[in-house]
C-alpha cells in the first residue's frame, strides 16, 4: 500500500507548513482503512481534506453564535438529527474534522463507525484531534461512496457529495491538479 510522505503533503498543500508532520500518520492510517490506496483516489480525497481544512489549519468549522444558529434550529438542524429547540446542540455538534462531521446523527454514525460506541456525542471535540480528524475524513469518504467516484474521475460530483455544491470549485481543482502532479 503507498503512503503519504510529509513532503508530498507539503508539495501539495503548501500553507500546511508544520502541521503537515502531526497529520500524516492519521492520514496514513485513514487512508488504509478506507481503501484510499491509488492515485486517483488519494489525490481527490487530499484535495478535498485540503480545501475543506483550509490546508490543515482548521479542524472545527468557524463562526460565531449566530452562524451556528442555523444547526440549532429550523429545518437544517432537523435534517442533522439536532434538537427543534434552541438548546446549543448546533454549536455543540458544529463541523470538525478535515471534512467536517456536521450535526448529531453524523456525529453519531461517525462514533460507531470509530470507536463501535456513542462517544462522540459526549466529546465531539475528539474530532479536532489530527488522528481523529484524520479517521473522520476517512471514514465521511467511504461511508459516502466516494472512492467509486474517484476511479472515475469524477471531481465534480465528489465536491457536490462533499460540499452539497461546488464552493471553492477553483481551489479545490488546483489543489487536485497538483496531487495528481506530485502522486505520480
Amino acid at each position: 500500500m503507498p503512503s503519504l510522505t510529509a513532503q508530498q503533503l507539503l508539495q501539495i498543500l503548501p500553507s500546511a507548513d508544520a502541521k503537515v508532520g502531526v497529520f500524516v500518520p492519521g492520514l496514513n492510517a485513514a487512508m488504509g482503512k478506507y481503501a484510499i490506496v491509488t492515485r486517483l483516489r488519494m489525490a481527490a480525497f487530499i484535495a478535498q481534506i485540503g480545501h475543506e481544512s483550509g490546508q490543515l489549519r482548521y479542524v472545527r468549522e468557524l463562526g460565531g453564535d449566530a452562524y451556528l444558529a442555523k444547526y440549532d434550529t429550523g429545518r437544517l438542524a432537523q435534517r442533522l438529527g439536532n434538537t427543534p429547540e434552541a438548546d446549543g446542540d448546533g454549536q455543540k455538534y458544529r463541523g470538525r474534522g478535515l471534512i467536517q462531521v456536521t450535526g448529531h446523527d453524523n456525529y453519531e454514525a461517525c462514533s460507531e463507525a470509530l470507536f463501535g460506541d456513542s462517544r462522540l456525542l459526549a466529546t465531539p471535540e475528539l474530532l479536532e484531534q489530527p488522528v481523529y480528524a484524520s479517521m473522520s475524513a476517512g471514514w465521511f469518504w467511504q461511508s459516502r461512496g466516494l472512492n467509486t467516484l474517484a476511479d472515475l474521475g469524477d471531481f465534480e460530483k465528489i465536491t457536490r457529495r462533499i460540499n452539497g455544491g461546488l464552493n471553492g470549485w477553483e481551489d479545490r481543482q488546483k489543489l487536485y491538479r497538483r496531487a495528481l502532479e506530485v502522486l505520480q
